[in-house]
């Protein structure tokens, strides 16, 4: 069964499990859904708790759809000491690159050297320690390497030599998706455009009051909660749980912008700025670069967000430094910012505030708990689970084993080949469909790519096209099984066809939104 909430804009979209519904009993609340708090949620499911995970928003719809798209131990993180981090992270990057394979794909970084930057022999020995910190490991090691010109190098001529290393790319708005959704698979409630209102001690368990964008109430009895709410977390407990005792933030936002790619190949750059801050240029949606990041410390978290003329300028500047066809504010065709919320360690330096998480237990009167979560990145998110989760052991005796980092995500489970395999094999399956197509939904869907598809055969089988390979059929697809409510989501978080889909095929989206009907399929079955 299926219980449906208004979403934003009149549209109608699945929450998981009709039962919830008012005096609703959990064992475990988790608000925020973004990578954190999808996190959590699927860990908790999966180990036998009953698990509600509330967004005020969209899924991914804040910090966690604004990064900078990369699963990395963080190279510059060595420079401030943070051993433990990069250790873990890297460790973290070679887990999903196994349980998520068509999200989380490797990516070859060029890092420019010239006298006037760091010494190269510091670079070569913190590149060294990069590659033995994580154990086993199956991408490439740095090397040095002479830059030589050509179509896969935009660099200056001045810049002749340097070093590569591995990373990874990660699609982060669709992990988090990917994570709700195997939540929702295991039996968590998943609600979306819902935000926590109160939260209040009752006795030995908490009592919560949450409200959706339908102006509905509803409230609900958890053993324990978990504030994952990102920028919004001091908030939550100060005005929501009505707590003296607040974790100690730092808000920082940070921006990036998208530009027509001038370089041939899949290779990214890591160029250091005259400020000792590093700048991102990464391969972006095939024909486009992405290239942040900023740090700009905030006092509080503003109503609306988007990146600055100032930190235009700032990357414009940075990147001009190295490419011989210069970056300019009218070649972004894209930008988007978001606000981490670090735990303060003090630092002056937005740029060097510890990017670690931070688990900070409060108690209720009757004993009940609830823990706020800060810090971290997309990389640790599931180790940051697994920590989460002994911290909650002793209030849940029989909670289940550890079990994420064997089990795939959602799509992650692919044939032998891979990705490229799948893909093949699709392209044999439906040949009536654009191989361009296939090849996007399986870089979105991975082996659910062919729940998508159904029993298509040929194009016109898939509905509407609104542009960039993006069909009514895999609309009803997002909506139904992925929680998708807005054309916004659809275009920005569940694909980026919006850097493709015209103003006509945008609001063909809206229309074919707004008029269809509830979905008879529950969000937590299997897909069709």
């Amino acid at each position: 069964m299926e219980a449906r909430i208004q979403g934003a804009g009149g549209c109608q979209y699945p929450c998981h499990n009709a039962q919830m519904a008012d005096d609703s009993e959990v064992d475990l609340l988790v608000i925020g859904g973004g990578i954190n708090g999808a996190g959590i949620a699927r860990d908790a499911a999966g180990r036998g708790l009953r698990v509600m995970l509330v967004e005020q928003g969209d899924l991914a719809g804040a910090t966690s759809s604004a990064s900078s798209k990369m699963a990395h131990g963080g190279l510059r993180y060595l420079e401030q000491g943070e051993l433990r981090l990069v250790r873990e992270s890297l460790r973290e990057r070679e887990v999903l690159l196994r349980i998520a394979p068509h999200l989380v794909r490797p990516l070859t970084f060029v890092l420019p050297w010239a006298p006037q930057m760091r010494p190269a022999w510091q670079i070569r020995l913190g590149l060294w320690l990069y590659d033995r910190l994580g154990g086993a490991r199956v991408l490439s090691r740095s090397r040095g390497v002479t830059l030589a010109p050509g179509q896969s190098n935009p660099l200056r001529p001045e810049f002749t030599r340097g070093f590569t290393y591995s990373d990874c790319w990660v699609e982060d708005a669709r992990l988090v998706v990917a994570n709700a959704r195997d939540a929702a698979d295991r039996g968590a409630a998943v609600l979306t455009r819902t935000r926590c209102t109160a939260v209040e001690t009752s006795g030995r368990t908490w009592r919560i009051r949450l409200d959706n964008a339908a102006g509905e109430r509803m409230h609900v009895s958890a053993r324990a909660v978990v504030n994952a709410a990102g920028p919004w977390v001091s908030s939550l407990l100060r005005e929501g749980a009505a707590m003296d005792a607040e974790p100690t933030v730092r808000l920082v936002k940070g921006s990036h912008f998208v530009v027509p790619r001038r370089w041939t190949g899949e290779h990214a750059f890591i160029l250091q700025n005259d400020d000792r801050r590093v700048v991102f240029v990464l391969p972006f949606e095939d024909d486009f670069a992405l290239i942040g990041t900023t740090d700009v410390a905030l006092e509080r978290m503003p109503e609306s967000l988007e990146i600055s003329a100032e930190e235009t300028e700032y990357l414009c500047r940075a990147v001009n430094r190295y490419l011989s066809l210069s970056v300019h504010p009218g070649d972004i065709v894209w930008s988007f910012s978001g606000v981490r919320a670090l735990y303060d360690d003090g630092v002056t330096n937005p740029s060097q505030v510890t990017r670690d998480y931070h688990l900070t237990l409060h108690r209720s009167t009757g004993g009940a708990p609830l823990l706020s979560v800060l810090g971290g990145k997309v990389t640790t998110y599931r180790r940051l689970a697994e920590r989460v989760m002994a911290k909650l052991a002793p209030f849940f005796p029989s909670l289940g084993p550890e079990w994420t980092a064997q089990t795939a995500l959602p799509g992650g489970a692919l044939p032998a080949g891979g990705v490229e395999g799948l893909i093949s094999a699709l392209q044999t399956r439906y040949p009536g469909v654009p191989p361009e197509w296939l090849r996007g939904l399986v870089q979105r869907h991975g082996e659910r790519a062919s729940a998508v598809l159904g029993k298509a055969r040929i194009a016109d089988d898939l509905g509407t096209h609104f542009g960039a390979g993006l069909t009514a059929r895999e609309v009803d697809y997002l909506v139904r099984r992925e929680w998708a409510a807005s054309a916004e989501d659809i275009l920005w978080r569940r694909t980026k066809a919006g850097l493709r889909v015209g103003v006509e095929g945008r609001q063909a989206l809206e229309r074919y939104l707004g008029a269809m009907r509830p979905q008879p399929a529950a969000a937590g079955a299997n897909p069709a």
